[in-house]
């Protein structure tokens, strides 16, 4: 009987480990929920290899941000920040590809992001998406302005950075991170060179507000040599304008774009298209961010959830303080304050921390990795 026992036992183990690894290797078999967002089948493998599945908390934590809060204090946004740090991120690819159906599907940046001689005709009337009274009649040399193509071509990239500009970046060494991805967007002409250790030097498409132009660069109205040589450092990227948001904006970038081919720049001059941003601005607003005008970081992050496999976010961080309660300044290479008139970043933060909790994206913060002073 001892024996018939022992035979029965192992015979049931064995049949008990055959039944799991079928399941584990059936085709058929799509997703397996390990932590509080559901991963693919390369993603459970991973997940079985290191054995580090997500703890009960953050299951609660995930219930805790799907929800709206009344007020926004700094203090409990960084603290949710904190401990959803404790947690394993793994992208989802599934609620990855629904949401980029949703971009497509209202705004469609492979086609729209930007003027082209392709969705804007000659002779055309443009609206302008902060003016909606005023428009503008693409003449001959507006017309030849335009890229003749989409500048952009899917898949744009596997893995995009896009790479705000907050003091949360300052002795991050998270340049090398940056550097490593398929294409870096930056925002607002910020400075590269001597921060490369912090925020990379790569730069595939930089944005470059009208504001800059006109404080820094007396409007390009005297001399356009330095401007052009402060640009030099982008190499060949695309430089993103916002030619047709406010009347006052197109003179100036129009001067931006004939100073480059004047002095013979590498950089792609390409111009925000007003109808995107009308879209755009009403896709956020339909997900709880209400603000007056997004800020460039979250349009070009719009674009990059559409366009890239998987979005990293850096220097993505509004408050005046980091992770350990220090005061930062409010960008990694001044101290200038947002216009709160115009942008409500709490908000659009909350957010991106939602979607990073789904694994639509990555929220970076803090340090990418310790330099040897800090060890």
């Amino acid at each position: 009987m001892k024996l018939w026992s022992y035979f029965v036992i192992v015979t049931g183990i064995i049949f008990l480990f055959g039944l799991i690894f079928n399941l584990m290797n059936r085709t058929d078999v799509k997703t397996f929920s390990l932590s509080y967002i559901r991963v693919n089948k390369e993603q459970i493998r991973q997940i079985l290899a290191t054995q580090k599945a997500n703890p009960p908390e953050c299951v609660e934590l995930s219930k805790l941000l799907t929800l709206t809060p009344k007020r926004f204090k700094d203090d409990d946004f960084i603290d949710l920040f904190k401990k959803t740090q404790k947690c394993t991120w793994y992208r989802n690819s599934e609620a990855n590809q629904k949401f980029r159906a949703r971009l497509t599907n209202c705004c469609n940046a492979i086609q729209n992001f930007t003027v082209t001689q392709v969705n804007t005709a000659l002779g055309a009337n443009l609206t302008y998406d902060a003016q909606p009274k005023k428009q503008i009649t693409i003449t001959e040399d507006i017309f030849n302005l335009l890229p003749q193509t989409e500048p952009f071509k899917l898949p744009l990239s596997k893995l995009c950075a896009v790479v705000g500009n907050g003091g949360i970046l300052t002795n991050s060494s998270c340049g090398e991170e940056i550097d490593q991805a398929d294409f870096v967007f930056r925002c607002n002409l910020a400075p590269i060179v001597g921060r490369g250790d912090d925020v990379g030097l790569k730069t595939d498409l930089v944005t470059a507000n009208p504001s800059i132009m006109s404080i820094k660069y007396q409007s390009l109205n005297f001399r356009r040599k330095p401007f052009w040589e402060s640009t030099k450092v982008y190499g060949k990227a695309f430089i993103l304008l916002p030619a047709f948001s406010y009347l006052s904006n197109t003179g100036i970038v129009f001067k931006v774009s004939y100073t480059l081919e004047d002095f013979g720049s590498k950089l792609q001059p390409i111009y925000l298209n007003p109808s995107y941003i009308v879209n755009i601005t009403q896709f956020w607003k339909s997900v709880g961010v209400s603000e007056t005008r997004l800020s460039s970081g979250l349009i070009v992050l719009s674009a990059a959830l559409e366009l890239c496999d998987e979005v990293w976010l850096y220097g993505f961080w509004p408050f005046s303080k980091n992770m350990e309660g220090m005061k930062i300044f409010n960008h990694y290479y001044d101290n200038v304050p947002p216009k709160q008139s115009a942008h409500v970043m709490p908000r659009e933060f909350y957010r991106l921390l939602q979607l990073h909790t789904k694994g639509i994206l990555k929220l970076r913060a803090g340090k990418c990795k310790n330099k040897p002073t800090d060890i």
